[in-house]
């Protein structure tokens, strides 16, 4: 029987008992369509400018400075509304509730780290008359994206005598950008061809081109690097032993572009995870007096497992606490910050694979996100048997679930692919081991860890909705 021809009773109780997922577009009214739309333009400009951690940190801190926000190390006053920063790679942004800290803080957490090319400390070298920089890639994009495609070099150095210097180069049509070769067609047959795509592009040849003028003297050995060299004595004051104590970064130089006629998708490097970073920076930064204190954290090291002093396994967090905890007043011993966390509930804010219109059979179709159906809930991530994943509870997502459907939050839920294909994690469990409650929930991505990722613009005007309605709802 045709669903039109339906008894009205028939469609009444399927109304009320069946799982019917909407897209965002059908949700918005003509005026929020436009909010939509003006949402994303601050979000490409936060994706061109913040290509790095260290310039997403510097981006946010320029915000929440414009939204009253003070230093931590400042004198504070009755300021409600703090920041921290971490090296520099990662940030936290505070506010004091209504409510004691010590019974539970709202914490959004993301991370600001991409899949990108790192230089080697030795990394100048020449061969064939050309002058190269060796890298060693970070995170989990395929190696054959990162050849023949328009490279940025972002970074820090410190020079000999301890000087510092911020370095960019390739993001402006004028300034020079870099670039890996790749083989032609014609001899790749068994270089590349008969191998298995993993196996086409190998890490040591992931090579940088970096020059070609040779030194005038032509008795002098590697002539070509001598130029480089010299050009960035003359230009930055740079010898080559300053690379030892730099890091620097290849990223894809090309800008966040809209997709599509009608504009509605957005192509982009490093979407995982700033489309997340940016939702939840504009989220808590349109809170002034939340019930509850909250909290936005911005990590670094995610890609590579959340390791370092600027991950989700350093202490930050615990440090963040603390110092609330002392701005109410409260001891904050070991107990107190254990106590605080423990009764905190946290969204683990990071990205989920929108099923793939090319690649459907990798995913199991009635449980996979997809582009336009809004903020994407993540019960669990891990690989196979859920390995790595911190599983949220039922209590936990049914109350996340009626925070939404209160608010009128378009959302839909996800995992990656089907259980035998793969999988991957997220900060999550490391959140999780202080007892508190935690989720996944965010952006829904095509080509997720890959230079140029596809998010739907309705999905992160979204998703900024949902965090902010997490971070002022009442728990009660």
């Amino acid at each position: 029987m045709p669903e039109q021809d339906e008894k009205p009773e028939v469609k009444e109780i399927k109304e009320k008992l069946m799982l019917k997922r909407d897209m965002v577009w059908d949700r918005l009214d003509s005026k929020e369509k436009e909010g939509v739309f003006l949402f994303a333009e601050g979000y490409k400009e936060f994706l061109n400018r913040a290509k790095t951690e260290r310039q997403a940190v510097k981006e946010i801190i320029k915000f929440a400075e414009e939204k009253g926000f003070k230093r931590i190390e400042e004198p504070l006053g009755k300021a409600k509304k703090v920041y921290r920063v971490l090296h520099n790679k990662a940030i936290a942004m505070g506010i004091l509730g209504e409510k004691p800290i010590e019974k539970g803080i709202r914490i959004i957490a993301s991370h600001i780290d991409s899949p990108r090319l790192d230089l080697k400390q030795n990394p100048l070298y020449e061969d064939v008359d050309l002058a190269l920089l060796k890298t060693h890639y970070y995170g989990g994009i395929k190696k054959y994206q990162w050849v023949s495609r328009p490279l940025s070099l972002h970074g820090k150095i410190i020079k000999k005598d301890g000087s510092e210097l911020d370095l960019s180069l390739g993001e402006k049509e004028t300034e020079p950008i870099f670039t890996i070769v790749d083989l032609l067609p014609h001899l790749a047959h068994k270089v590349q061809y008969e191998k298995k795509l993993e196996d086409a592009v190998i890490g040591e040849k992931l090579n940088i081109l970096a020059g070609s003028i040779p030194f005038p003297d032509k008795d002098t050995k590697d002539r070509i690097k001598l130029q480089v060299l010299k050009y960035l004595n003359d230009n930055f004051g740079l010898i080559e032993e300053d690379f030892i104590s730099a890091e620097l970064e290849l990223v894809p130089s090309e800008k966040a572009r809209d997709i599509g006629w009608d504009r509605s998708l957005i192509g982009s490097y490093g979407q995982d995870d700033r489309s997340c970073a940016y939702t939840g920076m504009r989220a808590i930064g349109d809170i002034d007096n939340p019930k509850e204190a909250v909290l936005a954290l911005f990590l670094d090291k995610e890609e590579i497992g959340s390791e370092g002093n600027t991950g989700a396994k350093s202490r930050f967090l615990e440090a963040v606490v603390a110092d609330l905890l002392s701005f109410e007043g409260v001891k904050a011993d070991d107990g107190a910050v254990r106590r605080t966390l423990m009764n905190s509930r946290a969204i683990s804010a990071d990205v989920n694979g929108a099923l793939d219109p090319d690649y459907q059979d990798v995913h199991e179709k009635r449980n996979a996100a997809k582009l336009g159906f809004g903020i994407c809930i993540t019960k669990f991530t891990g690989s196979r048997g859920k390995s790595g994943s911190s599983d949220a509870s039922a209590e936990y997502v049914g109350w996340l679930r009626q925070v939404f459907n209160r608010n009128n939050i378009v959302w839909q839920t996800g995992e990656l692919g089907k259980v035998d294909e793969g999988g991957g994690g997220t900060i999550a469990k490391y959140l999780a081991s202080y007892g508190m409650d935690i989720v996944d929930c965010g952006v829904a991505l095509l080509g997720m860890h890959s230079p140029f990722e596809v998010s739907s613009k309705a999905d992160v005007y979204m998703t900024y909705k949902g965090y902010r309605v997490f971070l002022s709802e009442d728990r009660g």
